[in-house]
């Protein structure tokens, strides 16, 4: 997942190096390049409301990953290696020598994969509620009994999940639904998170599951490797993780990537979950605009102060 907001920007087509089109666009008036990588995988972009409130620190730019979102529907391929060969048809489609980049979930893990393909193509990045890099079974387990636990907090909306979660012949619409109803428990504030979630949900592109099923089933191949560690122990390029300590995704997750990294720094937002620039919103810009790092080591903020 990613945020709400819709956001005013430019939209344009990229086209990949395999001919499949991509939706993006630009927004913002500041001097240095953010590009935006959303979660999922096969969901879109919904960072609309985060490119607002950054603004006037970046110039954003929000792309839909292939075969989701408003982007064209395509039978693939669904690795990582293609999915991060797209990210660079959108950086080369608006002319960025170099960026920053902000991955959340598994965005986060392809903002990363892209900064370990291409380090000298990327001023920072910014990690946002991502799972780390050991095995799955470092937070699918946790993931799945905090999940239960927090929909089981509100009865009536645990019953109608499992009920619709049971059926294979859901309606677009009630596939709409099952999806609020799961996405509400990634925030913190409990009062607002179903009204958070549904604003995920507007407007509803659906969920490309072909995608969502290879990608996970890769990231489980490719996850606790010691190439992995290796690669993210030698990255010369600053980060930042930024993680909500609320997210029911177990934040330890993440330990082993904040110890391998040599250039890092993490801010936890208590009283965020999954999204903790919904929650937080002027803390989270606030560490946004604050990273630190590059620039020829002088340390000076990338995205301003």
């Amino acid at each position: 997942m990613t945020s709400t907001g819709r956001g005013t920007a430019d939209a344009t087509t990229v086209l990949t190096d395999d001919g499949v089109r991509l939706w993006a666009a630009r927004s913002g008036h500041g001097d240095q390049p953010l590009v935006l990588c959303h979660g999922g995988p096969g969901l879109w972009d919904m960072f609309g409301g985060l490119a607002d409130s950054l603004a006037d620190l970046a110039t954003l730019i929000r792309w839909d990953q292939r075969g989701c979102g408003r982007s064209e529907r395509c039978a693939g391929p669904w690795t990582t290696e293609r999915f991060v060969a797209d990210l660079d048809a959108v950086r080369r489609h608006f002319g960025l020598e170099r960026t920053a980049l902000l991955g959340h979930s598994w965005g986060a893990r392809l903002a990363l994969s892209y900064t370990l393909a291409h380090p000298e193509r990327v001023s920072a990045l910014v990690y946002v509620a991502g799972t780390g890099i050991g095995p799955n079974r470092d937070w699918w387990p946790g993931y799945r009994a905090n999940l239960a636990a927090r929909l089981a907090e509100h009865p009536a909306r645990a019953a109608r999940f499992a009920e619709l979660d049971a059926r294979d012949d859901l309606t677009d619409e009630e596939l709409r639904e099952s999806a609020a109803l799961q996405w509400s428990a990634d925030f913190a504030d409990r009062d607002r998170a179903l009204e958070h979630a549904r604003a995920l949900t507007d407007p509803w592109f659906g969920i490309n599951g072909a995608c969502n099923r290879a990608l996970g089933a890769e990231t489980e191949r490719l996850r606790g490797t010691p190439q992995l560690h290796a690669a993210c122990a030698a990255l010369d390029v600053p980060v930042l993780i930024v993680d909500g300590a609320r997210d029911i995704r177990p934040r330890t997750a993440v330990d082993s990537l904040e110890r391998a990294l040599p250039r890092v720094r993490r801010v936890t937002f208590e009283d965020a979950g999954h999204l903790p620039w919904v929650e937080e919103p002027a803390g989270f810009r606030a560490a946004v605009a604050g990273l630190t790092g590059g620039n020829g080591g002088t340390g000076a903020p990338i995205l301003g102060a």
